[in-house]
């Protein structure tokens, strides 16, 4: 049979097949796929092809993964020269950041869509707690869409507490498969049960037979969005991330980083050398695009900080 992975936990899975009925789940042996080494072999949105282990109990075995459209990584919480996969075979990612409590930095937001771009994931950034801001934040608000829609993402603004701009966010939902991302407290589960309170989400909870002592901060669900209902959107799957501290990026030399910045590797081909790290080399177009406000100096500044902080020899 067919199925895709709804929950991971780890050494248990929740699966459903092509006609929704659900099963936990277990690995056959080991799996390696397409040479990547990971914590997890088997990730939420998965395809996979299962066989009936003990029907009294709803168990099956996974014997085979099917290949993946995409994936989206971040280190391994347990070992930073190792990858974790986030998620599997998504559509576009909504990356939820605040301007206050808490604060999102701009560094962590680059990071997630540095992730993004190398695994080809289209990604949109959702401002939630917009009924917090004062002048002060809805100015940097202001600056802060500006540079991202310059370079082609979609910013938007929401209060779930207000009920602002959440129609918005939910109608991007429809039909797609959807990640759900940012820092503990930025309002993903708030906004999961404010559009579908039928799923009566709780953030940090673990079902009985798969999650005892495991920390749940490594794990994602899947959920099948309500359809036919007056208001929401038709089918789609949204799956919940819990809150990521620190996006550690994986697999990504130094020399590509730049690659993954879209007003960078629009110039790349117009800097003096091939192998331009954009920091000293003489005619370099990414800084003469810097220094004339083609690139925001603040995407500049996150880049040289990125760069910096990736380890050569850790992979």
């Amino acid at each position: 049979m067919n199925a895709t992975v709804y929950k991971s936990t780890g050494s248990w899975y929740i699966v459903k097949d092509d006609s929704g009925n659900q099963f936990n789940a277990r690995m056959l042996g080991k799996f390696k796929i397409d040479g990547l080494t990971s914590t997890n072999p088997i990730a939420v949105g998965d395809q996979v092809n299962i066989e009936m282990e003990n029907e009294l109990e709803g168990s099956v075995t996974i014997t085979e993964i099917g290949k993946r459209k995409n994936y989206i990584t971040r280190t391994s919480p347990a070992n930073k020269h190792q990858h974790h996969i986030i998620a599997s075979n998504l559509d576009q990612s909504l990356l939820f950041a605040t301007l206050k409590d808490p604060k999102t930095s701009q560094g962590f937001i680059d990071r997630f869509l540095i992730t993004s771009e190398a695994y080809h994931i289209p990604s949109i950034i959702v401002f939630n707690k917009s009924d917090l801001y004062r002048k002060k934040e809805e100015d940097k608000f202001a600056e802060v869409k500006a540079i991202y829609e310059a370079i082609g993402y979609q910013v938007l603004s929401m209060s779930i507490e207000k009920e602002k701009g959440v129609d918005a966010v939910k109608n991007l939902l429809k039909d797609k498969v959807t990640l759900l991302s940012g820092h503990s407290g930025v309002g993903k589960s708030t906004f999961i049960n404010a559009v579908f309170p039928e799923l009566k989400l709780k953030t940090q909870d673990v079902s009985g037979w798969s999650g005892k002592g495991l920390h749940t901060t490594t794990f994602a669900e899947m959920f099948d969005l309500p359809a036919g209902q007056t208001g929401l959107p038709d089918g789609g799957k949204i799956i919940d991330t819990p809150g990521i501290r620190e996006l550690g990026l994986v697999d990504i030399p130094k020399e590509e980083l730049s690659h993954y910045f879209p007003e960078m590797r629009a110039l790349i081909n117009d800097c003096k050398f091939n192998n331009c790290m954009h920091l000293n080399e003489p005619g370099c177009a990414v800084k003469l695009a810097v220094e004339e406000g083609g690139i925001h100096m603040d995407r500049y500044i996150s880049y040289c900080n990125i760069l910096d902080s990736i380890n050569e020899k850790s992979y």
